[in-house]
């Protein structure tokens, strides 16, 4: 179902349209004016504008060309009593949806026009999402491991998917928390529907608003036009709230009216637009920690949690060390055009007794480094140190920074190229293809990064 705004100086077409619309679920508003359409646009996100043409001083033209402008996302269906053939073609190219001749059959041809338009909205929007989630989407299958904690976490998701319940996934950093949220939605009836991920602790308090509920036209400085917020984008989905411990008290409160009322207000907004969104969130803190210490507050604590989902730390997993230092081996040789088959005897006994602190995300940082500093079949792998996950311990044969030279020498130039397009492509994944925060990460100019990213050919 849509939100329909109705502009018409006819009052009885107004009233016509609002009953027709109503009956089949949508929530509508009515004005008279082309002035008054184009401040309920200004203050409102509406999914589809239904516009006479001709009316006095704001024409239906004037509402098209300023919904395109403020609200590019909002269909435009304009309708007219004048037999003129110019008004279809003006209207068409100036990106109205559909043209409709006031006539016998008007709101026949209007509630069809409508249904294409939402079928339009809809279609557009899945699609958004299944082309930003692509690449990302992950199964139950994706959850590499057979000890029994994940065995036991796997039967937990297939049992908690079906429903509609809030989940809060609580485990250590690195332990794969967002792996284990998009396989409850994947398992889920929402499947078909957007999953969006947002990591409260990336943004500021205003930013994280604006960017959950949306913001209208004049809001703040920058706000030149209406945008959906991830709540209303993932409605019918799932959206994923990581590092929820991060929020501060004030916004807390809004996320709790959320989840009470099933309602969002764009920042700005004088309307609220109910959303049909599961929530999932997570931590690597103590909620119930945050509570007792009044930086956490208690009512969305146990609204969040009524599922608490804990994933195990990778010390706790046995063999899926493993398992999983062999997918990373496979999917980083792939990679990097590496002919890297197999992991030493010696890298799988040391592996199998390290404690991996940083879990899942140091282990396959480590097969990355690994797999790039190879030049044989056989992977030896350096582990890192506990306190710089980053570096590899040193041995009696190593430099300084702890790389043992094979006894058959080594190409350095291609060595350090490999290290580098590595580093590239690692900082890209990490910052989610941001590359002036790709830069950052490596201590680099955003126009040397560029540079690097041209010299190795990296998309």
């Amino acid at each position: 179902m849509g939100y329909i705004l109705v502009c018409d100086d006819e009052r009885s077409i107004c009233q016509m349209l609002q009953i027709a619309f109503q009956n089949q679920g949508h929530r509508v508003e009515t004005v008279t004016s082309g002035e008054q359409a184009c401040r309920k646009i200004d203050s409102t996100l509406y999914d589809v504008v239904v516009t006479d043409v001709r009316m006095p001083q704001v024409t239906g033209m004037d509402v098209l060309q300023y919904s395109r402008r403020v609200s590019p996302d909002t269909m435009v269906i304009v309708i007219t009593a004048v037999d003129d053939s110019e008004i279809p073609i003006e209207a068409l190219n100036a990106g109205a949806f559909y043209y409709i001749r006031k006539g016998p059959k008007l709101l026949e041809d209007v509630l069809s026009a409508v249904a294409l338009a939402m079928d339009r909205t809809h279609l557009r929007q899945q699609n958004a999402a299944l082309k930003r989630d692509a690449a990302q989407r992950n199964s139950l299958d994706n959850l590499i491991g057979e000890s029994e904690p994940m065995r036991h976490l796997k039967q937990t998701i297939r049992t908690i998917a079906t429903t509609n319940s809030t989940v809060i996934v609580s485990g250590e950093s690195g332990t794969g928390k967002e792996l284990v949220a998009r396989a409850i939605h994947t398992c889920s009836p929402r499947s078909g529907e957007p999953f969006v991920s947002v990591n409260c602790g990336a943004f500021p308090e205003t930013l994280l608003e604006s960017e959950l509920f949306g913001y209208v036209k004049g809001s703040f400085t920058g706000a030149t036009s209406n945008k959906r917020g991830l709540f209303e984008l993932s409605s019918g989905g799932t959206i994923f709230l990581d590092e929820i411990g991060e929020t501060t008290l004030p916004m807390q409160v809004k996320l709790l009216r959320v989840l009470q009322e099933r309602c969002i207000r764009p920042v700005g907004g004088g309307q609220e637009t109910p959303v049909d969104t599961r929530v999932i969130a997570a931590t690597n803190k103590n909620l119930l920690q945050q509570v007792q210490e009044g930086q956490f507050r208690e009512d969305l604590y146990y609204r969040l949690s009524v599922i608490p989902v804990e994933v195990p730390p990778l010390r706790d997993r046995g063999d899926d060390v493993i398992l999983l230092a062999n997918h990373f081996l496979k999917k980083f040789a792939v990679q990097m055009s590496k002919n890297v088959v197999r992991l030493s005897p010696e890298s799988l006994t040391t592996m199998k007794g390290y404690d991996w602190p940083g879990n899942v995300r140091v282990l396959e940082n480590t097969i990355e480094r690994a797999v790039a500093m190879s030049t044989e079949e056989e992977l030896h792998v350096e582990l890192p140190n506990a306190g710089q996950s980053a570096m590899p311990t040193s041995t009696a044969n190593a430099g300084a920074l702890g790389v043992v030279l094979p006894s058959d020498g080594i190409d350095l130039e291609r060595y350090i190229a490999d290290i580098e397009k590595s580093l590239l492509q690692s900082a890209l994944r990490r910052s989610n293809g941001t590359q002036t925060r790709a830069a950052e990460l490596l201590k680099l100019s955003y126009r040397s990064f560029r540079h690097m990213m041209k010299k190795y050919d990296i998309p």
